[in-house]
């Protein structure tokens, strides 16, 4: 889908809003999990998480376009709703984000920080997304998906550096909530380091990618109730699900239990605040451990924007 071409022209619309983000290898991680650990730390972009690269590409080429825009609107469940909030108070393009009712408040502050318009609406993500298509047709706005090729481009960027700094990976496990972080994986593993195997980390609770994946076709699921609200999406983008089918060695799944022991992992190891979707990946890793015994394995930390009630209770064990 992508060529190196593509991600380098992305990350000079990345670059002109942020730095690179580094990646470390951690020896208390290495320890733990008996392989060598090098952990992308998308948690220290300006909004916290890696979807800020997809929105900066997405609204930079919305911007050029010569249709003038109205405005924009997306439906999120925080991050990729900042990514856009933030990217279009850059480009001077008004936003409109839509949460669904109950959704992190933290998250929504920050949003709004960024100047977004915000509506709470609908009981999980995909009735969220639902009315934001509505609003969008009766509002005359451009409706932002939450898997596109532009913000698969600019969050690719992340996967660029990781391969380019990081010494060859066996093995890099990527969290997935609608795709477009694990497709840029995908894609960068590709023209980088085509000896490393993708895998990808839904939650137990939210299995609808796992369980596309084996089947080979999009299945959604009734519900995906899980603390960690970035891969909480009961339905599978399909060209999302074609690119993952084609590049990933597999998918695990891990539940919120597992998920709350890699967040304290995270902390006691690194002192890093993960969310949960963040701390998937090394979920995934613990319960691979004695596969990847002896191995050199990246982690995907994909944000670190939790609620402090919460983060305190995980950090707690209850």
């Amino acid at each position: 889908m992508l060529s190196l071409q593509d991600v380098e022209d992305a990350a000079a619309i990345v670059y002109a809003a942020m730095p690179p983000t580094p990646q470390y290898a951690w020896p208390l991680l290495a320890q733990r999990t008996g392989c060598e650990v090098w952990v992308k730390h998308e948690n220290h972009t300006p909004t916290g998480a890696f979807k800020v690269r997809g929105g900066l590409v997405y609204i930079d080429q919305l911007k050029h376009d010569p249709t003038r825009v109205k405005g924009v609107i997306s439906a999120t469940r925080g991050n990729h709703g900042q990514s856009i909030a933030l990217a279009a108070a850059r480009a001077g393009i008004a936003a409109t984000i839509v949460v669904p009712q109950g959704n992190s408040v933290e998250k929504n502050a920050a949003m709004r920080a960024f100047g977004a318009e915000l509506l709470e609406a609908g009981h999980d993500f995909d009735a969220a997304r639902d009315t934001a298509v509505r609003l969008a047709g009766e509002r005359g706005l451009v409706m932002v998906p939450s898997f596109h090729r532009d913000l698969v481009r600019g969050v690719a960027t992340y996967a660029l550096e990781l391969f380019r700094a990081a010494p060859p990976l066996d093995t890099v496990y990527v969290p997935i909530g609608l795709g477009s972080g694990i497709c840029g994986v995908i894609a960068m593993r590709d023209a980088l380091s085509p000896s490393t195997k993708v895998v990808g980390v839904v939650s137990t609770e939210a299995p609808a990618y796992a369980l596309s994946f084996a089947a080979g076709k999009v299945l959604a699921t009734n519900s995906a109730d899980t603390m960690a609200d970035g891969m909480a999406v009961r339905g599978p983008d399909a060209e999302a699900l074609a690119i993952i089918l084609k590049g990933a060695d597999r998918i695990v799944q891990v539940s919120d239990p597992e998920i709350a022991v890699a967040m304290r992992v995270y902390y006691e190891d690194t002192h890093q605040l993960t969310e949960g979707a963040g701390a998937a990946s090394l979920a995934a890793l613990l319960q691979e451990r004695e596969r990847l015994k002896g191995k050199r394995v990246g982690l995907i930390l994909s944000g670190g924007n939790i609620d402090r009630p919460l983060y305190l209770r995980t950090l707690a064990g209850t």
